[in-house]
């Protein structure tokens, strides 16, 4: 992971002991979304990985989606399909 990816997964983890049991378990999605930015920074580094968690921070609302969803794969991985 880069240094920046590092920086935001510490910024997420953060949120996760620091926040988030205040708030009391809200999740509309499986990963939750604090779990699913981890996973994108992990696998897509700081840039398209916090693409996509910020996208599916937008979609966490009372009108949005629910259930499972799972970070994409990274495009190497793709091609091995």
């Amino acid at each position: 992971m880069s240094v920046a990816a590092r920086l935001l997964a510490l910024l997420v983890t953060a949120y996760r002991w620091l926040i988030s049991p205040l708030l009391g378990v809200n999740c509309r999605y499986c990963p939750s979304c604090s779990e699913y930015a981890i996973e994108a920074l992990r696998a897509h580094g700081a840039v398209r990985g916090g693409w996509l968690a910020v996208r599916r921070l937008g979609r966490c609302h009372p009108w949005g989606g629910h259930g499972y969803d799972p970070v994409p794969p990274a495009a190497a991985e793709r091609g091995r399909s």
